[in-house]
């Protein structure tokens, strides 16, 4: 099945730990893991920060949410309990467990209330929608969501400026993300080799590492529609013309897929970025974009309160 909410993940957490003993975090997250029914592949699915697994993170802020609410407390570095108010709780034999349900406990009214966070308010007014995210997301997942939305739209945007550039301002874009990639040596270098050749549709050769151990042959237009199969073969024909190995093609639009399925077949290695990887990298290098804001998201290091009792 699909990988519960972390709202959907309370009840089921709360009814492990009912027996007043001590449960460790991975003891209760394996056992809704398997609860859960869910697949080594959901349970390895990580955020897309890829620093934690979306099951975890979920489990983790269900757990945060009850402790909160005093229906579980800690008792030691990663373990917890149930505590009497859990127990007056599920003895209420409650359908399901979510923020709205908690929002009767004063602790969680007054955490909303010093974060500024309206969660409350608006799990009652989207109630039966199916549609409130906050339903379905921890907070990390809605702040990594939004930043993706953002990504997303600077990306769009960068291939629209592209797009309305003169052929000359793409071939330094590509050598400037080039060289922060690290190939070309020096940027000086890298000018001079890009758009010199005009041999066989190759547009310039790079080095392909600062000591100038290899070369890769290049060919970036600014293409409006879908780049096929006919188009990269003619590429790596001037490949073969050269005595080449390695090439990358570089296209603001897209490519078909048998041009993708081609150059997986040929001998020779090709890579093929099109508008939507190129945008990306270029935000991954800093290459036409700027930083507007920045923000470190922690947590507590549980190390510096780990102390002899």
């Amino acid at each position: 099945m699909a990988i519960p909410d972390f709202q959907t993940i309370m009840l089921p957490l709360l009814e492990i730990v009912k027996d007043d003993k001590e449960h460790s975090h991975g003891e209760v997250s394996d056992a809704l893991a398997s609860q859960f029914e869910l697949t080594d592949a959901e349970k390895k699915e990580l955020l897309p920060s890829g620093r934690q697994a979306r099951f975890d993170n979920r489990v983790a802020w269900a757990r945060a949410y009850l402790k909160k609410a005093g229906l579980i407390e800690s008792t030691g570095r990663g373990i917890f309990r149930i505590t009497e108010s859990g127990q007056e709780l599920l003895r209420k034999s409650p359908s399901r467990i979510d923020i709205k349900l908690l929002m009767q406990y004063p602790a969680i009214q007054e955490w909303h209330s010093r974060s500024n966070r309206k969660v409350g308010e608006e799990a009652e007014s989207q109630e039966g929608s199916g549609q409130n995210t906050i339903d379905r997301q921890t907070p990390e997942e809605t702040l990594e969501a939004s930043y993706q939305e953002l990504r997303r739209a600077l990306a769009n945007e960068l291939i629209e400026r592209i797009m309305k550039c003169p052929p000359k301002f793409f071939e330094g874009l590509v050598v400037d993300l080039l060289v922060s990639m690290g190939y070309g040596g020096s940027r000086r270098d890298a000018g001079q080799a890009i758009g010199q050749s005009g041999d066989g549709g190759i547009d310039g050769i790079i080095k392909e590492d600062k000591l100038g151990l290899d070369a890769v042959y290049i060919q970036a237009k600014r293409w409006n529609g879908t780049v096929g199969r006919p188009v990269v073969q003619a590429f790596a024909g001037s490949l073969e013309g050269q005595r080449a190995r390695k090439g990358i093609m570089i296209t603001t639009s897209q490519f078909s897929q048998d041009a993708k399925d081609y150059v997986g077949r040929i001998e020779k290695k090709i890579v093929l970025i099109d508008g939507e990887q190129l945008s990306q990298l270029m935000i991954d290098h800093g290459i036409g974009v700027a930083e507007v804001a920045n923000y470190a998201v922690k947590r507590v290091d549980i190390d510096y309160f780990d102390y002899e009792q």
